[in-house]
């Protein structure tokens, strides 16, 4: 409880402070919303662990619920947000798309929501879909894909099945703390291994490292890679924005024990969030070229939808002092919003601070020593998993 009303009054300071300047009315908003996070203080302090404090409705749903402290101390006691697991068994499990500006066509999520619970993600939104909450929902309602090797076998085996790399953890991140025990990304990648298929995989998890002895084979034949994301080498940020991820060292590590194993391995700086962690895009680069990453990558912060207020909430509760820098320098970016979705733009953003973005990466990246062209993998070497089983159908 101290320490509550310690972070409470820090931020009521600190907000205080950055409001200087302001008009009366921009005064008067960021009293109230100061006002409304010191409220929320005592609340936060039972959702240790948890990435946003807040679990605001779907877009699409017909009513919207809110937290209010009827006077008798309901919030001062949050029971503890357990993690729960609901088996989904979906139709199909390779995803498709035609977007212009990303490099796959295909693309499989174990999971729905994530564990990890990092307070950008642009996939909180998609839990709109299931009827839950893009905020604590996502993080702590999580849906496994089972079944998804035999799945993966019946869609492979498909006559008309032409092999093309696919994209794994474009979503959610398929070593989320819950593969531990399902297992769902390792059943895929033994499908794919047995039938020589190439897959690319973007982690921050340094759980990728228990499937060597299936990724290192597959690397051999020139058939997979593997991406891990570096937000940022801070590890007090690093837990305030992705508190179930690893950390930043375990990152770095699991790009070394890759490397060394022969897995060709990159290093995505996603999401770079100006004002943030914009300052260690060179060391970060630096750290992991040293580890063994050879391709680096990255991402501007966007923020669709409902993770545009769940974002400006951990700012104001976190980092209260960077709330409107922050703020600003991602609408100098996003044409004066906090998310652009053209293809193209969504990626890299618009604008002189974007523009400056992208030139400081693709200099610290050369002088790093990071490959300008893209490792292809193999596609000619796929054998369909069920061929066999597929011709004895026909009798």
């Amino acid at each position: 409880m101290a320490q509550a009303a310690k972070r409470a009054e820090t931020a009521r300071s600190e907000r205080a402070s950055a409001a200087r300047g302001a008009n009366s009315a921009q005064r008067q908003a960021l009293a109230r919303r100061t006002a409304e996070v010191a409220e929320a203080a005592v609340v936060d302090e039972g959702r240790r662990g948890r990435g946003v404090t807040v679990n605001p409705s779907g877009r699409f749903e017909p009513t919207r619920r809110i937290e209010e402290d009827d006077g008798w101390g309901g919030l001062d006691a949050p029971a503890p947000l357990r993690t729960e697991v609901i088996l989904e068994k979906p139709r199909t499990i390779i995803t498709r798309n035609d977007s212009p500006d990303i490099s796959f066509d295909r693309s499989i999520n174990p999971y729905r929501g994530c564990e990890h619970g990092c307070v950008y993600c642009f996939a909180r939104p998609t839990h709109a879909y299931m009827g839950l909450s893009p905020g604590l929902d996502f993080e702590a309602k999580l849906f496994a894909k089972a079944g998804a090797a035999e799945l993966l076998e019946r869609e492979l085996s498909s006559p008309s099945y032409q092999c093309k790399t696919i994209a794994i953890g474009s979503n959610t991140d398929p070593y989320q703390p819950i593969e531990k025990t399902h297992r769902v990304m390792r059943s895929i990648l033994e499908v794919l291994a047995r039938a020589n298929h190439p897959v690319g995989i973007v982690t921050k998890s340094h759980l990728v490292t228990r499937d060597i002895d299936i990724l290192a084979p597959m690397a051999r034949l020139g058939l997979v890679k593997v991406a891990l994301s570096v937000t940022t080498l801070d590890r007090g940020l690093a837990r305030s924005m992705e508190p179930r991820a690893a950390t930043p060292e375990r990152r770095l590590d699991a790009i070394r024990e890759l490397s060394e194993a022969g897995v060709p391995t990159s290093v995505m700086v996603a999401p770079i969030i100006p004002g943030l962690n914009d300052a260690e895009i060179e060391t970060i680069l630096t750290r992991a070229h040293a580890m063994g990453a050879r391709e680096a990558g990255y991402i501007l912060l966007r923020l669709p939808h409902e993770l545009k207020d769940m974002f400006s909430e951990w700012l104001l509760s976190r980092h209260p002092g960077k709330l409107r820098k922050v703020l600003s320098l991602i609408r100098s970016t996003r044409g004066g919003d906090l998310s652009d979705p053209t293809f193209g733009r969504r990626m890299v953003g618009e604008g002189p601070y974007a523009w400056m973005i992208g030139r400081r990466f693709e200099t610290a990246a050369a002088k790093a020593g990071f490959a300008r062209a893209k490792l292809k993998l193999r596609t000619d070497l796929f054998t369909s998993p069920r061929k066999g089983a597929v011709q004895l159908k026909l009798f």
